[in-house]
């Protein structure tokens, strides 16, 4: 069973301007394709080849095997970037809010953590938003590093890759990060990530 690429759950001008139709082709359909390509033939004849993606990645990681494990995941990765954005601006509810409230103060306060943990951020990587022990709190990976295999469960993530933004911010990371944190994220699968308390499955 190949790992299939994750088609985008919007239009590619749905984002536009904030993250332009050039900028999600190319992403989606030359980044992205490319680690789904390499990891499926680094599975191809293996016992890997009819797992999941999330255990692929851990196998990857056991076994040491670098260039598997970057590109299964960074599979991962998008298809979890993918849906932590939307067209629709919208607004924490429920028992997300009162996550967001009682761990950081106020969703003003955790829009002003994010941005800044995602333009502090050295080269290439990724912030999250992660629920764990009953807290949420933002975090950085490195590179390919996922938490599709550590420990916690994230809600959302914002890639800070270059090819996420340089075609239409250049080197302003800051402004592409504004801009997907004030209109675009996705805080309807945020709450679908907390309330089901375990790891979002890429889709077979």
């Amino acid at each position: 069973m190949a790992i299939s690429l994750l088609p985008l759950p919007y239009a590619d001008s749905a984002l536009d301007p904030t993250i332009s139709a050039v900028t999600l082709q190319t992403h989606h359909g030359k980044h992205h394709k490319a680690y789904v390509d390499k990891t499926n033939a680094a599975i191809d004849g293996t016992d890997l080849a009819d797992k999941s993606l999330e255990d692929i990645v851990a196998a990857a990681q056991a076994k040491g095997d670098k260039g598997l494990f970057n590109n299964s995941a960074q599979t991962w990765n998008h298809g979890f970037y993918w849906h932590s954005l939307t067209p629709e601006s919208t607004a924490p509810t429920g028992d997300l809010a009162a996550a967001i409230e009682a761990s950081f103060g106020s969703l003003d306060a955790l829009k002003a953590e994010l941005a800044a943990q995602g333009a502090a951020h050295f080269a290439s990587g990724w912030v999250w938003l992660v629920a764990k022990d009953g807290k949420l709190s933002v975090e950085q990976t490195h590179d390919a590093a996922t938490y599709s295999d550590l420990s916690g469960t994230p809600l959302l993530v914002i890639d800070l890759w270059e090819h996420a933004y340089y075609v239409d911010y250049k080197n302003l990371r800051p402004d592409y990060l504004k801009g997907v944190i004030e209109k675009h994220l996705n805080w309807g699968f945020a709450a679908e990530n907390l309330g089901r308390g375990s790891l979002w499955a890429y889709p077979a």
